[in-house]
C-alpha cells in the first residue's frame, strides 16, 4: 500500500525525489522485516496481557508427556498475531498489482482461519479437540485447491510463469534438461497436495516451546534467497561473458517471484517477534492459527517457485516429524509394536530424557543444515 501510494510521488517535487528508493527491492524487503518485528515487539505484550486476564490458555491433551501438564493455561493463539505481522507489512511494502502476492496472502489467510476457527472451539469446549479432522481436512483441501488453481488457471500472470507453471523439477537435476512437463488439472492436485501436507507437517511440529518457528524462520529465509534470485536479473561477468545468475543456477526465471521475498521478510520479522516470547519457557503459543498459516505459507512458497520436491529437503524437520507419525501408526496397525516411544519424534526424545531446550536447539541445527543443502542444490546443478 505505502509502495502503490507513494512511489508514483517521487516526481511531484524534487524535495519527493527520494522515494526512488521504493524502486529497489532490497529496500523494501529490509522495511517489511522491520515492520514486522516492530508490530511484532509492540502487540504480544498487550496480547499475552489480554490472554492472561481473560483466562484463555492453552488445553492440554491427557495423552502427551507429563512434562507437558505443567504448560496448561499457558496463553495461545499467538498465531494471530504471527499472521498480521505477515499480512500488513506485506500490503505495506509489495505491489499490490502483483497477483502473486494475493495468492499467497489469500492462501495463508484461509489456513489461519481455518486454525482460529479449531483453536476457538478447543477453548470453548475445554478440550484439545477442535473441528472434526475430515471437516478441518476438507477445508483446508478447498483453500489449497483454490489458490493452486487460480495459479495454473489465470492467464493475467507474467509471460515466464505463464511458461514454466506445469513443470515439475527435480532437486540437483538441470531445470532445463530434467523438468517434467504434467497437465494443468494434475498439477494443480499435485500443487494442493504440497500446501496442505506442509501446513499439516508443520502443525505436527508445534509441540515443544520455539520448535515450529525456529525452523519456519530458517525455511522462510532460504526462500527469500530463492524468491529473489528467481525474480531479480543479476548479471555478472564470467571471462568474457556476462551472465545471470538465473542462467548460471539454472533457475527459472519468475519475475513475479520478486515479491514474494516481500512476504518471507515479513515471515521471519513476524517469526522472531513471536519467539521472543515463545522460546523456553514460553510465554504463548502459536496454536493451530499459526502453524496451519505458517505451513501453507510454506507450501505455497514451494510451489510459486517450483521447488515442490526440493522442499522436503528445505523443510526436512517437518517431514521429519511428519514421517515419524506415519511410520508409527503403520507399524502399529500392522504389527502393534511402537517404533517410537511416542510420536512426533520429539516426544520420543523427551521420554528418553532430552531436556527440552536440547531438542529445540538441534532440531533448529538440523534446519540450518538442510536449508544449506537446499541452497547448495542450486549450484549443484
Amino acid at each position: 500500500m505505502l509502495y502503490e501510494l507513494l512511489f508514483p510521488l517521487r516526481h511531484e517535487a524534487t524535495w519527493l525525489s527520494w522515494l526512488n528508493v521504493l524502486r529497489y527491492l532490497p529496500f523494501r524487503i529490509i522495511a517489511a522485516l522491520l515492520t514486522s518485528m516492530f508490530l511484532s515487539f509492540a502487540l504480544y505484550p498487550w496480547f499475552i496481557a489480554r490472554l492472561q486476564k481473560r483466562q484463555i490458555g492453552q488445553v492440554i491433551r491427557d495423552d502427551g508427556p507429563k512434562s507437558h501438564f505443567s504448560k496448561a493455561g499457558t496463553p495461545t493463539m499467538g498465531g494471530s498475531l504471527l499472521l498480521i505481522g505477515m499480512v500488513i507489512p506485506t500490503f505495506l511494502w509489495a505491489d499490490l498489482s502483483n497477483a502473486f502476492v494475493w495468492v499467497i496472502l489469500g492462501v495463508t489467510t484461509g489456513f489461519g482461519a481455518i486454525g482460529f476457527i479449531d483453536d476457538a472451539l478447543k477453548l470453548v469446549r475445554k478440550s484439545s479437540r477442535g473441528l472434526k479432522g475430515w471437516f478441518k481436512f476438507g477445508l483446508q483441501v478447498v483453500v489449497a485447491t483454490g489458490g493452486a488453481t487460480f495459479l495454473f488457471t489465470w492467464n493475467g500472470f507474467h509471460p515466464d510463469w505463464l511458461a514454466t507453471r506445469d513443470v515439475v523439477a527435480f532437486p540437483f537435476a538441470k531445470w532445463s534438461a530434467f523438468g517434467l512437463v504434467i497437465p494443468w488439472w494434475l498439477y494443480v492436485a499435485f500443487a494442493a497436495f504440497v500446501i496442505v501436507g506442509t501446513s499439516n507437517a508443520v502443525n505436527l511440529t508445534d509441540g515443544l516451546d520455539g520448535l515450529a518457528i525456529g525452523p519456519t524462520m530458517i525455511a522462510g529465509s532460504t526462500y527469500l534467497l530463492m524468491t529473489y534470485l528467481a525474480g531479480t536479473t543479476l548479471r555478472f561477468a564470467l571471462g568474457d561473458k556476462i551472465l545471470s545468475v538465473q542462467a548460471y543456477l539454472d533457475i527459472p526465471k519468475i519475475e513475479a517471484a520478486g515479491d514474494l521475498a516481500i512476504f518471507c521478510a515479513a515471515l521471519v520479522g513476524s517469526g522472531v517477534g513471536f519467539l521472543w516470547y515463545n522460546t523456553f519457557p514460553a510465554q504463548v503459543f502459536m496454536g493451530d492459527v499459526g502453524s496451519l498459516s505458517l505451513g501453507a505459507a510454506l507450501g505455497v512458497l514451494a510451489v510459486m517457485t517450483k521447488n515442490e520436491f526440493l522442499s522436503v529437503i528445505i523443510c526436512g524437520v517437518f517431514f521429519m516429524e511428519t514421517l515419524s507419525v506415519i511410520t508409527q501408526v503403520v507399524s502399529f496397525k500392522l504389527t502393534g509394536k511402537r517404533v517410537f516411544q511416542m510420536a512426533p519424534i520429539h516426544h520420543h526424545f523427551e521420554l528418553k530424557g532430552w531436556a527440552e531446550p536440547k531438542i529445540i536447539v538441534r532440531f533448529w541445527i538440523i534446519a540450518i543444515m538442510l536449508a544449506l543443502i537446499g541452497i547448495g542444490s542450486y549450484k549443484l546443478r
